[in-house]
């Protein structure tokens, strides 16, 4: 009973920090609201939020659009959520140890959480797609690799080749496992975060990379393919921590 009466009086006491957004707001701006709401009421890891309904009403959008902005937050690993209990934080919202915005630093904690999960399958993918690589997927691997590179180098939006080819050596697993799980942990974040940043070149710097990695998949080269994707992994970790050094202030 007293957690339900605390509960309510909580409910009650967040009109100053959630306010009615523009029309037309995105998931990400349903996020960014939620995120000031948990600093400015400070809650904590367990704490409970609002009910989706109360939520949508206080800012003025549809139940169905703060849903799906609380789902990818559970695909993100931020909140739980449970029919009886309710949303609770599962991770901590707070400005604590670094000068970020609060939003972006939500936004490069998710990135980064989501790439370290992300990183031994994509790893164990080259292993195994350079085991298993059958003539055809070698010939889609190959003209995948082609496009990617092509795209770039006339200095357009190369992230769907990016997607293709990758997506090719998933394929030549045999498990269509890998592929699956890899969009699965990705699209939490994709879902809010289209363009990490507001930067949607992020990882460019690894395309020279792909070239040799199709190669070394395509020719059976397992330990090198592994060895190429781990480097991928670490230039982009490390791309997004120098983004997050540079918005320190």
């Amino acid at each position: 009973m007293a957690e339900n009466f605390q509960f309510q009086a909580q409910i009650e006491n967040i009109g100053n920090t959630l306010k009615v957004l523009p029309s037309g707001s995105t998931g990400r701006d349903v996020l960014n609201a939620l995120s000031k709401m948990i600093e400015a009421e400070g809650l904590k890891v367990g704490d409970r939020l609002p009910p989706e309904v109360e939520i949508a009403r206080r800012l003025g959008i549809g139940r169905a659009k703060v849903r799906e902005a609380l789902t990818s937050w559970q695909n993100m690993g931020i909140v739980v959520r449970n029919k009886k209990a309710g949303t609770r934080l599962a991770a901590e919202v707070s400005t604590n140890a670094i000068h970020l915005p609060l939003t972006l630093k939500l936004e490069a904690e998710s990135l980064l959480r989501t790439h370290a999960v992300r990183r031994p399958l994509e790893v164990e993918a080259a292993r195994m797609a350079a085991l298993n690589c059958t003539e055809e997927h070698g010939r889609l691997i190959t003209a995948r690799v082609a496009e990617l590179i092509a795209v770039h180098a006339a200095g357009e939006d190369w992230r769907e080749a990016d997607y293709r080819f990758h997506t090719s050596l998933h394929e030549a697993t045999g498990n269509p496992l890998f592929g699956q799980l890899i969009h699965q942990i990705q699209q939490g974040f994709n879902e809010v975060y289209e363009a990490p940043f507001g930067q949607p070149h992020l990882g460019q710097a690894t395309i020279p990379l792909h070239p040799p990695l199709a190669e070394a998949v395509v020719t059976g080269n397992a330990d090198e393919a592994a060895r190429i994707v781990g480097e991928i992994m670490d230039m982009v970790e490390s791309e997004i921590l120098q983004i997050m050094e540079c918005q320190d202030v």
